[in-house]
């Protein structure tokens, strides 16, 4: 029966359970270049220490008019190869596996003066509006994704995950909402996501995996459902994807649709794509109780569990979680800490 401490294997991905540490933004590249530094190492190092199976670093920005803030993480040149590669060695030499989460904020660029996007409409009030892409412009960061990737495999990587969720480029591209262009790639919103797939894939080694997070469905009034998602869904699989990252919303104020934000309140589009599909997937959302994560897998409704919230607050919830379900204890704690368990 399949549970936390679980090995998964997909291609060239071999990971030692099923707990996933999803990218979650520290804002703390204190030199505003994109660099990471002494927290990022400490920060993720301490997860795969704490017995986390695939740790996927925050999203990392293919340019600098992509960051969030000017404080995030980002792969746009060569000379942050070696700062990545430090930090994913190190996680790989306490039995971690190691993902980059490629973006690209677009109009959700809070310290860009002109934010970019697929239409001059800002996020909300507090945003700024900004600048439409030009159709070459578009194409021009499908190349800067694919050279992101690239770098982030010259790192170490062991995989690659894609931003297509949560408001941002990609995701922008994909909704009717963010997205009413007259070219080309608003006559077929899904065909900057399908590129950059197509492109990302091609600089990746043909055994190593790639991830696509996605929203599933948006809350704003107006936006699209479950069945727009797999039908996108099904398209980037062709692509390319191998796994998918099952998340909802962050295009816009919620509307008559609200996210209940309860535990598991995602698993239920995670186990849609998964039957739908036939691919393995990614639950996230409030799974920081050991038990809910554990019965998502029982029930087969996902095959990875993303816990995020839960891994800010206890660098070790993997083997805490595994001794708690599995009753595991000294033989999956490190050498130096087995007195404690």
């Amino acid at each position: 029966m399949i549970g936390l401490e679980t090995p998964f294997e997909l291609k060239g991905l071999k990971l030692r359970n099923r707990i996933v540490m999803p990218p979650m933004c520290q804002y703390s590249a204190y030199g505003e270049d994109g660099m990471p530094t002494d927290w990022h190492y400490v920060h993720y190092v301490s997860r795969a220490i704490g017995g986390t199976g695939l740790i996927i670093i925050e999203m990392t920005n293919v340019e600098p008019a992509g960051r969030i803030t000017n404080r995030c993480l980002g792969l746009w040149s060569d000379d942050h190869v070696p700062a990545f590669r430090r930090i994913i060695r190190a996680c790989q030499e306490h039995g971690a596996k190691v993902a980059i989460q490629i973006a690209h904020a677009g109009r959700k660029a809070e310290d860009e003066p002109v934010p970019v996007g697929p239409m001059a409409e800002a996020y909300s009030e507090r945003y700024r509006t900004p600048r439409a892409l030009t159709t070459e412009e578009v194409r021009g960061l499908v190349v800067k994704f694919a050279e992101a990737a690239r770098r982030a495999v010259e790192a170490g990587v062991d995989a690659v995950e894609l931003h297509g969720a949560h408001g941002y480029l990609i995701h922008q591209f994909l909704s009717p909402y963010s997205n009413r262009r007259d070219d080309e790639y608003g006559r077929d919103r899904g065909l900057f996501a399908e590129e950059v797939v197509r492109a990302v894939k091609a600089v990746l080694p043909p055994d190593m995996p790639l991830i696509f997070r996605l929203s599933a469905v948006e809350y704003v009034d107006g936006g699209y459902d479950l069945d727009y998602s797999l039908e996108f869904g099904e398209r980037l699989k062709a692509a390319g994807v191998d796994i998918f990252d099952v998340s909802s919303g962050g295009e816009g104020k919620p509307g008559k649709r609200k996210p209940s934000d309860t535990p598991g309140f995602q698993v239920p589009y995670a186990r849609a794509f998964k039957e739908k599909l036939g691919v393995p997937v990614i639950a996230v959302g409030r799974l920081d109780n050991p038990q809910v994560a554990q019965m998502v897998l029982r029930n087969g409704d996902a095959d990875l569990v993303g816990v995020a919230r839960g891994m800010l607050y206890d660098p070790y919830w993997a083997l805490h979680a595994i001794r708690a379900t599995a009753g595991l204890s000294r033989e999956i704690a490190p050498k130096q800490y087995e007195r404690a368990f």
